[in-house]
């Protein structure tokens, strides 16, 4: 078996038909699923993500799906496709916005579909107290749990910028509450809660990791795009990059570039280096 020399992490919000920000329509990520099969891509799942990390060698041409925050249309719309092509898939939960209920139909049952609005709508309805019209519910995580195709991980209980609010001075007392909320609500609901954790808003910091990993967390999620996860790598720093409303062939792209032994690293400094450069200006 070639093995991997790093594992590209990728990171998704919405699947829906609705335009917006960090959205990528069902065609698109149709076009994704399909372009990673033809090009034989596998998807591990976290324990296997993990093992990478350790050391231990997973197949050349893996990648980790990862979506953020337990969107409707992950439900809907994401998880009929992943289930069709047969790729495994990780989603970090926002605990709190999280309520029960039965299913919803899901795209290829020949029943109407649920709304599944975009980003800036999904906001203003979690921020008025509606996030079931938006936010999977338990019965569908179950359901998608049980298939054995994606796992889910806490992302904390209410995705709040602590640093930002006016009890920043109180943010990491906040944020371990947040983690105990967090890992509680998927103890109780779905029976166990693993090392791997999601920054809410991609924000941390120095105090944050270690509060994250007093709390049991040690597989720390990051929005940080230019870095490799080879193995011996940081697990409290994983690197993931944002996939856009773009074709199988553009994100393929992306993915070869972020799996190369020799362009990656070339390509991350510049993209680093240019970053810095747009700050200081």
């Amino acid at each position: 078996m070639k093995k991997a020399h790093t594992v590209p992490v990728l990171m998704y919000h919405h699947v829906s038909p609705s335009d917006g920000a960090i959205t990528v329509s069902p065609k698109h990520f149709e076009d994704q699923l399909a372009w990673l099969s033809r090009h034989g891509y596998g998807s591990l799942t976290t324990d296997e993500f993990a093992a990478h990390l350790a050391g231990e060698p997973v197949p050349d041409k893996s990648i980790l799906i990862t979506f953020d925050d337990g969107y409707l249309d992950n439900w809907v719309h994401a998880f009929p496709l992943l289930k069709k092509y047969g790729y495994k898939a990780v989603i970090f939960v926002v605990t709190s916005w999280v309520k029960d209920g039965p299913v919803r139909p899901i795209a290829g049952q020949g029943q109407p579909l649920p709304d599944t609005p975009s980003h800036a709508e999904c906001e203003r309805r979690i921020a008025q107290g509606d996030s079931d019209s938006v936010i999977l519910r338990w019965s569908e995580i179950k359901a998608m749990q049980e298939s054995g195709l994606i796992e889910f991980h806490s992302h904390t209980h209410t995705h709040t910028r602590w640093d930002k609010s006016e009890r920043a001075h109180e943010k990491n007392a906040l944020m371990a509450q947040e983690l105990q909320q967090s890992r509680q609500a998927l103890l109780e609901n779905l029976g166990s809660v693993s090392e791997h954790f999601c920054w809410p808003q991609g924000y941390f910091d120095a105090d944050y990791v270690r509060t994250a990993q007093q709390a049991g967390f040690k597989y720390l999620y990051t929005t940080h795009a230019f870095g490799q996860n080879r193995a011996g790598s940081d697990p409290a720093h994983i690197h993931r990059f944002a996939v856009r409303n773009t074709t199988g062939d553009s994100v393929g792209r992306r993915i070869q570039v972020a799996a190369h032994p020799v362009i990656a690293p070339v390509f991350n400094r510049f993209k680093l280096w240019k970053r810095a450069r747009r700050q200081r200006a």
